[in-house]
């Protein structure tokens, strides 16, 4: 349990301060173009129309294991998907850095571990987490039909890597596309996320 516990400390980087974010909520979310773990090209205004949840990810980082683990980041994925939401990973590891992937280890990840997203996007150069200011993963954001940013920050209200804290936590980014799709404000609309450091 030591040796968990200073590998999680080892691994991570806790937000805590006030977010000063690049993209405000509110505000129209930043277009960008990626390529997906297959090769094909995507681009954000291709999904107006649509509501779309844009995923930080990196499959080493304590943070996400916690809700890939037991399959909640994936069910949370295909509800939403089957709900018609367009859900983009993206992974913004550096070539030699922590969570880095080629396309082909990116697929086997996709498949091995079940995940429902519409796509996994490379942005190894950093430059769309960058646009985004993504600064951990999972670090979470939701764009509305119209293009507009509704929501950013972390994925759950409770700030651990342990998976049994899930079932007590409030899922930010579910209540706030249930809001959005009623017409009603979203009660949290930016937060503080937490988790790993993006590996730019």
């Amino acid at each position: 349990m030591k040796n968990y516990l200073s590998l999680v400390l080892a691994a991570t980087f806790l937000w805590t301060t006030t977010l000063n974010a690049a993209v405000e909520v509110g505000a129209q979310a930043p277009d960008f173009t990626l390529t997906d773990t297959t090769g094909k090209q995507h681009r954000l205004s291709d999904f107006t129309g649509q509501y779309v949840v844009l995923e930080w990810t990196n499959r080493h980082c304590p943070f996400v294991m916690k809700h890939y683990g037991e399959g909640d980041m994936q069910a949370l994925q295909e509800s939403m998907t089957a709900d018609g939401v367009v859900w983009l990973q993206v992974i913004s590891s550096a070539e030699g850095k922590q969570g880095y992937v080629t396309p082909a280890e990116g697929e086997v990840l996709r498949e091995s571990q079940g995940m429902h997203s519409t796509a996994m996007l490379l942005d190894t150069s950093g430059s769309v987490g960058r646009q985004y200011d993504a600064r951990t993963t999972p670090h979470m954001y939701l764009i509305n039909p119209e293009g507009t940013l509704v929501y950013q920050g972390a994925i759950d209200s409770i700030k651990s890597a342990r998976q049994s804290d899930i079932a007590k936590a409030k899922n930010y980014v579910k209540a706030a596309y249930e809001s959005a799709k009623a017409g009603e404000p979203v009660e949290d609309a930016t937060t503080v996320p937490y988790g790993c450091s993006v590996k730019y």
